[in-house]
């Protein structure tokens, strides 16, 4: 009975203490977002509105408008590209123009022009 209570005991502690490392790493990687959130919003954007940009696709998601669009970085700027072709696939490159800044310019709008 004691052993019981024992591996019992040892189960729970193990248990807490993954717990807690994941609740931490989210943490830390919750704050390395929120930095890397407000650095952004105190540089100039790397990329103009009308002008054409080519890179790599690191995702897709629904963004502002619901519709699946492609997701991708120009020096670090995030680009969310509406307009996609059905077959495009993660880490296929492209160019898009830049249609528009989001409202504290951390990000813009674009719409794909061609696969590259």
């Amino acid at each position: 009975m004691e052993l019981l209570v024992l591996a019992a005991a040892a189960g729970g502690a193990v248990g807490l203490g993954g717990t807690y490392a994941i609740m931490r790493y989210r943490s830390s990687d919750t704050r390395a977002s929120k930095q890397a959130h407000e650095a952004a919003q105190e540089r100039e954007p790397p990329v103009k509105v009308g002008s054409t940009y080519e890179f790599g696709v690191t995702e897709f998601s629904t963004h502002h408008s619901g519709d699946r669009v492609a997701v991708g970085k120009v020096e670090g700027f995030v680009l969310f590209v509406e307009d996609i072709p059905g077959g495009l696939s993660t880490g296929d490159v492209i160019r898009a123009k830049v249609l528009s800044f989001n409202e504290g310019r951390t990000s813009a709008d674009a719409t794909f022009v061609e696969s590259v």
